[in-house]
């Protein structure tokens, strides 16, 4: 049975006909999920090939309690994000072991039109700042502002209150303003 990607089939639904073997389910669960994992993940450890690792890591452990998924319990997005956020979370502890001054600066070789140009250095201007937020508001402002989960979902994913989302994002969001309020006429925001 072939399913439509774009919400035709819900994901526990998906989730649940998988654990009863169908392949056609978990093809489009993955790739309904994959992007949106990987997205993630890139954006919390800033590193392609370890999103990349996460995010296959995050699938498969979604693909082994598929058979044992209790449908109401969780949604399946959420279930995730979490898994998501853990192993992020134990990667970036690693990595504060690991001396920084042996990882090679990654290349910037994005040619182009101006245009892109400057899209690449918004994006990286904004990757560079959430990466000065601690981690927590980090999670929040990617889960809130460019995941696009409602602050109950981000709860449940960071396992906190609501308020406590709240009270992130809204700290996030003043240090990333902050941080980039100075580069406001290089990034081509002017007042005009």
């Amino acid at each position: 049975m072939a399913f439509d990607v774009q919400n035709e089939v819900s994901d526990e639904t998906l989730l649940v006909l998988y654990g009863n073997g169908d392949a056609a389910a978990s093809r489009a669960l993955t790739l309904r999920l994959t992007p949106r994992v990987l997205g993630y993940a890139s954006r919390i450890l800033n590193d392609p090939a370890e999103a990349e690792d996460v995010a296959q890591e995050a699938m498969l452990r979604l693909w082994r309690i598929a058979p044992e998924w209790r449908q109401g319990e969780a949604k399946v997005s959420t279930w995730l994000y979490r898994v998501v956020a853990n192993l992020c979370t134990d990667r970036l502890r690693k990595r504060r072991s690991v001396d920084i001054d042996s990882i090679a600066e990654p290349e910037d070789d994005a040619p182009g039109a101006e245009a892109q140009l400057q899209a690449a250095s918004r994006a990286k201007a904004l990757e560079e700042a959430l990466q000065t937020l601690p981690e927590r508001q980090r999670q929040a402002v990617v889960l809130r502002h460019i995941e696009g989960l409602g602050n109950p979902e981000i709860a449940e994913v960071l396992e906190i209150s609501v308020e406590a989302v709240e009270s992130l994002t809204a700290r996030g969001k003043r240090m990333l303003t902050a941080a980039l309020s100075g580069r406001r006429e290089e990034l081509g925001y002017g007042d005009g």
